[in-house]
């Protein structure tokens, strides 16, 4: 599994960025620019809060874990796995989101201000976009959170599984 890099994210969000504002410009051409929907920043704000909630709670259960604590809950391989593979699809998918928001909430702004509605369209895509990097934010640390140690040795008795458990 690659790890996320913060320059791919800001390149799918400025790919977006520079679709969405020439896409609302067309559109602006052509007839009445949709509306921005209220939910939008509400949905990725609520994806940020989930994966931000899922890497503080891995965070302690490994914490535990490696310290040996007495009734540690143990990590299952699997489930931190899944989580990652969660974390990132939302970032890569939140960059798009927000790149998209954000050109469109960007011509809003330059263009027709005069128009009824503009400037509360212009401010949820405003906050889709801040909502968008907190999705990428949180993602990047949970994959942080999940992250293997390094090995030192290449014996086969020095190998570790997932999450650092004994193979």
């Amino acid at each position: 599994m690659n790890h996320l890099r913060i320059r791919n994210l800001a390149g799918l969000f400025a790919a977006a960025f520079a679709f969405g504002w020439a896409g609302a410009g067309l559109w602006d051409t052509l007839g009445t620019l949709p509306a921005v929907p209220l939910l939008a920043p509400v949905v990725l704000a609520v994806i940020a809060a989930v994966l931000l909630g899922t890497a503080v709670s891995l965070r302690g259960r490994l914490r535990a874990q490696r310290e040996r604590r007495r009734g540690a809950r143990p990590v299952e391989p699997l489930m931190a796995a899944r989580a990652v593979v969660f974390g990132q699809a939302s970032a890569l998918v939140s960059s798009l989101v927000a790149g998209l928001y954000g050109g469109f909430g960007l011509f809003l702004l330059l263009e027709r201000m005069d128009v009824p509605n503009r400037r509360e369209h212009a401010l949820y895509a405003g906050l889709s976009v801040l909502a968008g990097i907190a999705v990428c934010a949180a993602a990047l640390y949970l994959e942080r959170v999940c992250k293997l140690p390094d090995g030192d040795g290449d014996d086969d008795h020095d190998r570790h599984g997932p999450m650092g458990s004994p193979i």
